[in-house]
């Protein structure tokens, strides 16, 4: 058997491979040079009903060998799809591709399919938020232990924890959106960008030359054209498009790591099938596989987005050829290990299980440390001396802290601190001065004020929710 991509094979939805696939792009081809053909015959030129009608019955039907067979003899592409094309339309055959040069088809099919990937992964990304969004609310008021450098700090609570990661694919969006709002059609202007094969055509006439872009961006459904180029269109569009991707990638990747670590400490767990087998060797593991896939498959896009960058950089003047190989695998690629990504951010973000029992424990744990601010301030409100009680609770704490890490022991500060006659604290008052929710700050307050905001967003892209995943490995 031959090589396989693993994303098509494995990772990327059936929707985004159509998007990228051969039946995609050769229909796109043909229904730019039917708009081309149409525009020209709106503005006057020799072009028969009969030639459209025979081009739009063959928008589909690609005859695959046919260009295979001319691409071998001529080395060409595009020349070979017009041949195919020709020979499907006889009678259009002499006007297809009129006045038109490779990236005519070429470049104006990549900025549509690029729209509908960046749309697909709009999608996603929305999704994804959604079900972030229910989990955070569903655990706003949760208490868990926060930490600064992976070492216990204050606590917060998990629904807030939660808002982090919305918060970064809420930037996402925000990315993504700008670019699919800038995004614009080539248009038809020529081997140089001066549209001269145009207006020779036309006789001169500037004003049908600028129609004839306009007319052909409507019919592909674009606003407008970019109002200057060169043969192709400025290839930072799309290292805009991949830097939007790159993003992404980066939200998803703090996520999994996140999950990562949380699966480490028992807290929480990604979804795992009855039948899953988390190792070969260690029946008993629960390996937060999918969480490891992200950050694999984020790597790579992170990284791909270099090659934009550099392929942005090396264009020679009006035109040169060295970015064709490369963008045939990269723009493809990134798109597709991208939808993979989403894929199993949603499908974790849906599935994600709280271990709270196991939440309050470490929370325990560390708490008496972090409670002794508040036992200081409450004992001195009482009139105690506030330099003696520091050090006491110094010294305690040294104590327990030796207990925990050289004997294994659980954490008995405060059962220091109320034996010690110097406080006057009863077990009840200790208790009080414990409670978790004592310790969050405003954290289930700003979890709820967020959410608000992100129930606007949901709001405003609600036809994009909904989109269903399916997690093949």
């Amino acid at each position: 058997m031959s090589y396989e991509n693993p994303l098509c094979k494995r990772y990327a939805s059936d929707k985004m491979q159509q998007i990228f696939s051969d039946n995609a792009k050769f229909s796109t081809w043909r229904r730019l040079w039917l708009a081309l053909a149409e525009s020209q015959q709106e503005l006057g030129l020799n072009i028969t009903d009969e030639q459209i009608a025979e081009m739009k019955a063959h928008l589909c039907d690609i005859n695959y060998e046919t260009a295979a067979r001319i691409e071998a003899e001529t080395r060409h592409d595009v020349m070979s799809h017009i041949h195919a094309y020709g020979e499907q339309c006889p009678t259009a055959k002499p006007i297809i591709h009129l006045g038109a040069t490779s990236c005519y088809v070429g470049d104006n099919t990549d900025i549509i399919l690029l729209r509908s990937a960046l749309l697909a992964v709009k999608g996603l990304l929305v999704t994804a938020i959604e079900r972030l969004y229910s989990f955070a609310e569903k655990h706003k008021a949760l208490p868990c232990l926060a930490y600064t450098h992976f070492q216990a700090a204050q606590p917060t609570t998990v629904g807030k924890r939660a808002t982090l990661w919305l918060q970064e694919f809420l930037l996402d969006l925000e990315q993504l959106d700008f670019v699919l709002g800038k995004l614009k059609l080539l248009g038809c202007k020529g081997t140089t960008g001066t549209a001269a094969s145009f207006l020779a055509l036309f006789d001169g006439d500037h004003d049908k030359v600028k129609a004839l872009e306009q007319k052909i961006a409507a019919k592909m459904g674009f606003d407008e054209a970019y109002p200057v180029s060169g043969q192709t269109y400025s290839r930072k569009i799309d290292y805009f498009a991949l830097s939007a991707l790159s993003g992404i990638a980066q939200s998803a990747y703090k996520f999994s790591n996140d999950i990562r670590l949380l699966s480490h400490l028992k807290e929480a767990d990604e979804p795992f099938e009855a039948a899953q087998i988390g190792s070969s060797a260690m029946a008993y593991k629960r390996n937060p596989m999918r969480s490891e896939r992200i950050s694999s498959l984020a790597r790579f896009v992170i990284t791909n987005a270099l090659n934009p960058a550099f392929t942005a950089g090396t264009q020679w003047f009006e035109r040169t050829l060295d970015d064709s190989a490369n963008r045939r695998i990269t723009i493809p690629q990134a798109f597709l290990a991208t939808d993979g990504i989403l894929s199993l951010v949603i499908n974790i973000a849906s599935g994600l299980t709280v271990y709270p029992k196991t939440i309050e424990k470490h929370l325990k744990e560390e708490l008496p440390f972090m409670a002794t601010e508040n036992i200081l301030m409450f004992c001195v409100k009482r009139g105690k001396d506030r330099q003696l009680l520091h050090e006491r609770i110094r010294v305690h704490s040294v104590k327990a802290a030796e207990k925990i890490k050289l004997d294994g022991e659980e954490n008995d500060l405060l059962e220091r601190i109320a034996s010690d006659p110097d406080f006057g604290l009863t077990q009840g008052e200790l208790e009080r001065l414990l409670a978790a929710e004592n310790f969050t700050g405003r954290a289930k307050e700003q979890t709820e004020e967020f959410l608000a905001v992100v129930g606007e967003v949901l709001e405003a892209n609600k036809d994009f929710l909904g989109t269903e995943v399916a997690i093949k490995v």
